[in-house]
């Protein structure tokens, strides 16, 4: 080939040797360089081109570490074969894609919102820092498929302390959520087996099972928790449940309920109870509620719980303890699965809570939690006598009920067109119930203090709901 003709713009801010590059790699691709030809000496090009040697040498040298051409000693460039590369880059559609935005407000009552100021950014910093050594270059490689043994040693001591959950190491599994999770305590089972869950309830435990083609049995919910008398109406052999702070109502399983739930899963061999222990960190009147794990004497419990309130949702640690009964199946069934949390956070997470930072972060986030939990409770009740709450003893969360002659599609839609957000009870029912009164979530985990009276506030007189003095 006697020259290359390309325009190079020297005052782009790409560097000459970049749009060389690539203008010679295009050429090979579309075939306008065809296979076997002899690419133009250094000292040729740059005098044509009115360029370095040394730009030309650097692009050559990229097109050759790419395998676009090959060097021949003493004779020079040639272009190589595409066809034998494992991979050719060509240019894409221009097509344009959207990406689903989430509704944002400018307040937002999100039961699911924690607050971010709270983090101890500093600490996590010092402890995600001293891991990214060579030192750790081991935390590189795979590691054990249920989770670091130093993690699960961690939660296992943190769960016996705080909830009450009798457990070794060995019974825990870590995942990245409880989507990851959830379909792996699914696959334990036979496919005959059916499953209950609460009504209303987490919707994606809804949509999980259904995804694995089992029958599910919604069973309603009333103050005290899970109706076990529905449940026993049913042919549902596993069920899933919340209750240390049942979402979205936030009843708390009752002592008695919690000892026909024991019963209806000694009934028969094949009964189990998946307790969720959602929100279970941060109860606000009375005793900690111990957890069904801890008072089940006959191991038919599969606890889960996750870091994603009490640290962050972004970190996406969670995990599962099972009954030692299952641990065969377990590992029969999984022999080919590896941890979805990479392994630096795994470590990073297991010293953050052996050094006690962790209980010092619940401590501190639940005298905060309390404060806005107070505040809000204050407002209702000052203001707006009116409007009755439940579910305040445990979690980020109430659930307010409204007496309004419009539906919670419509007040949900005022506050919207006001950019405040509210979460219907019905947007978590599983089937349609029927309640006298428009019921809503009113979060105040990601709400500033200072914000909840102003925020309850503007949010009553969109709905024309009158302040009384």
């Amino acid at each position: 080939m006697d020259m290359l003709i390309f325009e190079l713009n020297k005052n782009s801010k790409k560097p000459l040797y970049e749009q060389l590059y690539v203008e010679i790699k295009n050429a090979i691709i579309s075939r306008r360089i065809e296979y076997g030809t002899k690419l133009p000496s250094k000292r040729k090009l740059s005098e044509f081109l009115n360029i370095s040697q040394t730009t030309i040498e650097i692009a050559y040298a990229q097109l050759l570490a790419e395998g676009y051409i090959i060097s021949v000693p003493r004779v020079g460039y040639f272009v190589e074969a595409i066809d034998e590369l494992p991979y050719i880059e060509t240019q894409s559609k221009n097509e344009e894609v959207h990406d689903l935005k989430k509704q944002s407000y400018q307040i937002d009552f999100h039961p699911g919102s924690i607050d971010v100021d709270g983090f101890p950014f500093s600490v996590w910093r010092k402890y995600a820092k001293n891991l990214i050594d060579e030192q750790y270059k081991e935390l590189l490689l795979t590691g054990h498929p249920q989770g670091e043994f130093e993690l699960r040693a961690e939660i296992a001591k943190y769960l016996f302390q705080s909830r009450g959950v009798l457990c070794v190491p060995e019974q825990i599994v870590i995942g990245s959520g409880t989507e990851q999770l959830l379909p792996m305590i699914v696959q334990l089972f036979d496919k005959s087996m059916e499953f209950a869950i609460e009504n209303p309830g987490y919707k994606t435990v809804n949509r999980i099972l259904t995804q694995h083609r089992r029958k599910v049995h919604p069973i309603e919910v009333d103050e005290e928790g899970i109706i076990v008398a529905n449940l026993d109406e049913t042919d549902a052999n596993i069920v899933y449940i919340t209750p240390s702070h049942q979402f979205p109502t936030g009843a708390v399983l009752s002592a008695t309920r919690r000892s026909q739930l024991l019963n209806w899963a000694v009934g028969q061999p094949n009964r189990y109870i998946i307790e969720d222990d959602y929100d279970s960190e941060f109860r606000y009147f009375g005793k900690p509620i111990s957890s069904l794990q801890g008072i089940d004497k006959n191991e038919k419990v599969i606890y889960m719980s996750t870091f994603t309130k009490s640290l962050m949702p972004s970190l996406r640690v969670a995990y599962f303890v099972l009954p030692k009964s299952l641990l065969p199946k377990y590992q029969k069934t999984f022999t080919y699965y590896n941890a979805t949390v990479p392994r630096f956070d795994q470590h990073l997470l297991a010293n953050f809570m052996k050094d006690g930072y962790f209980a010092k972060h619940l401590n501190r986030m639940r005298k905060i939690y309390k404060k806005k939990h107070d505040r809000m409770m204050d407002i209702l009740e000052m203001y707006y006598p009116t409007i009755s709450v439940s579910g305040e003893h445990t979690g980020m969360n109430i659930v307010i009920s409204v007496p309004h002659l419009l539906t919670e599609k419509q007040l949900k839609q005022l506050a919207a067109e006001s950019s405040i957000g509210v979460y219907p009870l019905s947007d978590y029912m599983i089937t349609p119930i029927q309640h006298d009164t428009p019921k809503f979530l009113l979060g105040f985990g990601g709400l500033k203090i200072e914000q909840i009276e102003d925020a309850i506030h503007q949010l009553m007189s969109i709905w024309k709901i009158e302040k009384e003095a």
